[in-house]
């Protein structure tokens, strides 16, 4: 409480800036009491049961191991990386054989972000009539999921025996995955009216009368970067301008980012042809199961396990990297 009190004193009012300071550093600090408390609980067993209760010890000695590196990892993220994350998936060319693979990694991302309780919001979605997913962009809300979800950029590869083809002939799959943070008013990004081209057209979703028949779904066009956004999931018109607009800045702040990485032409040009570009990782599900993470080098076995959210190796190795 003390930042807070010092807070309005200065100001005679909440301070926002420092109110969220406050809530980062109460935050590690909670986290490394938590972590220390769990040390001296297995000094403790060990004193009082010594070897009896060995994998009691040893179950709270790999929790500690978990939250440590977790811990280490957030450490070094940046402010930025504290934003909520914008997740945009496109199906590659393949008809109804990569939409079902686009729809598959969606799933994983949401099943991941459900496990670690981030909530998902979906921002636009085009299905087609056999459930698979030509392209989708939703945002995974809650703190560092940015963080640890920008390493995910890139394509994802699947080589699986199709079951859309009677056949059952081996089949090649690619979609695209693009992580931006998600921007708030703290970020100034200049967009001119001239550069963006607004089409407003009936939303395809559930929603009633009023979302199906009035054109209340929004889709802007950045015409310098050829970046494109929809937004059909909420009522208004005005809300659903105001989502595409927030995720186009999305967009655009993190090309930005890449670009002055040098890496923009690399990792968001090759987006565009979804074939054999910028890897992220191939999915081997015949003839034999192999997940293999071009970033990290990392290989598994239990493809289910990944698809179902299990991802957590792959990003925090590939986060360790930088």
């Amino acid at each position: 409480m003390i930042l807070l009190e010092l807070s309005q004193k200065i100001n005679g009012k909440f301070d926002l800036e420092t109110l969220k300071q406050y809530n980062t550093t109460n935050k590690i600090v909670t986290n490394y009491n938590n972590l220390l408390s769990k040390f001296n609980e297995i000094f403790e067993f060990i004193d009082i049961f010594g070897d009896d209760e060995e994998s009691y010890i040893t179950d709270i000695y790999n929790d500690i191991r978990i939250e440590v590196d977790r811990f280490y990892l957030e450490s070094m993220f940046s402010e930025i990386d504290k934003n909520n994350a914008v997740v945009s998936i496109n199906s590659g060319a393949g008809g109804l054989e990569a939409q079902d693979w686009a729809s598959m990694i969606f799933w994983m991302y949401y099943r991941w972000a459900t496990k670690h309780k981030y909530s998902v919001d979906l921002l636009d979605i085009v299905n087609n009539s056999n459930k698979g997913i030509k392209s989708v962009d939703f945002i995974v809300s809650g703190e560092y999921s940015y963080g640890y979800l920008k390493q995910e950029s890139g394509v994802h590869r699947l080589i699986r025996n199709s079951p859309f083809d009677s056949n059952n002939s081996r089949h090649t799959s690619f979609c695209s995955v693009f992580i931006s943070p998600e921007v708030n008013d703290d970020i100034v990004i200049d967009i001119l009216e001239s550069d963006l081209k607004i089409d407003r057209f009936c939303s395809s979703g559930s929603g009633g009368q009023n979302v199906n028949k009035v054109e209340t779904a929004v889709r802007i066009t950045h015409i310098p970067t050829k970046i494109s956004v929809a937004c059909q999931n909420e009522r208004s018109q005005k809300y659903n301008h105001d989502l595409a607009m927030k995720l186009l800045k999305s967009k655009l702040y993190e090309l930005e980012l890449r670009k002055r990485a040098e890496i923009a032409k690399e990792n968001y040009d090759n987006l565009n042809d979804i074939s054999w570009g910028y890897q992220r990782r191939s999915y081997f599900l015949q003839p034999k199961v192999i997940v293999k993470d071009h970033k990290t080098g990392i290989i598994r076995y239990d493809a289910d396990a990944i698809l179902g959210g299990d991802i957590d190796d792959f990003i925090e190795k590939s986060l360790s990297q930088n």
